[in-house]
């Protein structure tokens, strides 16, 4: 199993890039950098020097959407960054988030989403593209020069119609899901319905993100990883069951926090029992991450990434590497 991180490109362009040397010489492989409209610096630009400061590491949108960019500019910036990168980029795309609100705009569609794939695909290939897609028109569009190779696209998934498309269609998913065995087994099952329904010979890559905080001072860490607990009632709420949380609590948090920038969640975050937020994110000391890390072993994900939370995101970072690397060197002996 391969170790990444996921950030959101908050930090300024110098201290930025200090952090992405950091990441790689730790021995990470992945980064994922969130496109979050307004809440943080423009991803592409992050990604650029992101690669420019690395030689290994690969490099993702965590995620970008078909409506803040037509499929053709996404296309287009996907390629470049590959190029970039030398073949290491990966377009993470979803069908957004509650920051669309402030835009004037809601999630995709399932088959908007489907669409934007299929239309970069094809314009990738250097083809002449016409089609009317939901939401979106090409005609006769093609690039310059065509694509050096396809990118893999990777979607963000949750819900089962979602996790099932990315089955069908997707090279990787983006799994948001807790870390709880029962839901993480859940969703790999509706991948497979998806990979099955297209006849592939193999479900796509599987990066889940480990969204919260490892520290010694477990009461800090678990501060950091409870708010992102509130996020699953809302955008994940059959998880929450599956993991203990009741209907009706369910319903208690997605009144008082609707999505968006985690902070937004603390108080909503208050009602939600220990447990489950040990359940759903990264919240309190190394031994609690290793029992995560070694469950996403055995499950056979391809990739944990870790999202840190809180005040001090890059002890979280650090700390992650040394549990996953202790874990997968008793694994190799073992």
């Amino acid at each position: 199993m391969l170790s990444g991180v996921a950030l959101q490109p908050v930090d300024p362009p110098v201290e930025f890039e200090n952090v992405v040397e950091e990441i790689e010489q730790s021995g990470f492989d992945e980064l994922w950098l969130t496109d979050s409209s307004l809440h943080a610096r423009y991803v592409y630009s992050y990604l650029t020097l992101a690669a420019r400061r690395s030689s290994r590491l690969l490099l993702g949108t965590a995620v970008t959407n078909p409506i803040t960019r037509h499929p053709a500019v996404t296309a287009t910036a996907a390629t470049t960054i590959d190029e970039v990168s030398e073949g290491r980029f990966r377009l993470g795309i979803g069908a957004g988030d509650r920051p669309l609100l402030a835009l004037g705009s809601k999630p995709a569609t399932l088959a908007r989403l489907e669409s934007a794939i299929d239309v970069m695909r094809q314009l990738w290939t250097g083809k002449h593209v016409t089609m009317e897609g939901p939401g979106f028109v090409v005609d006769d569009a093609h690039m310059r020069e065509p694509a050096e190779r396809e990118v893999p696209i990777y979607m963000s998934c949750s819900g089962p119609k979602t996790l099932q498309l990315a089955g069908r269609v997707a090279d990787g998913v983006i799994l948001l899901a807790g870390l709880h065995p029962e839901g993480l087994q859940w969703a790999i099952d509706h991948i497979d319905r998806g990979v099955e329904a297209a006849g592939k010979s193999e479900r796509p890559k599987i990066t889940v993100f480990a969204y919260g905080a490892v520290d010694e001072d477990e009461e800090a860490a678990f501060a950091a990883g409870r708010t992102i607990a509130a996020w699953f009632p809302q955008t994940a709420p059959g998880y929450c069951e599956m993991a203990g949380l009741s209907p009706e609590l369910v319903a208690q948090v997605r009144k008082m926090y609707e999505g968006g920038e985690f902070q937004e969640a603390e108080e909503a975050a208050k009602l939600l029992p220990d447990e489950f937020v040990h359940r759903m994110a990264l919240a309190g000391g190394p031994d609690r991450a290793r029992q995560h890390i070694e469950n996403m072993m055995d499950l056979g994900i391809d990739c944990i990434s870790v999202f840190p939370l809180g005040d001090d995101r890059f002890t979280t970072m650090r700390n992650f590497k040394n549990v996953f690397d202790d874990v997968a060197k008793a694994k190799n002996a073992s």
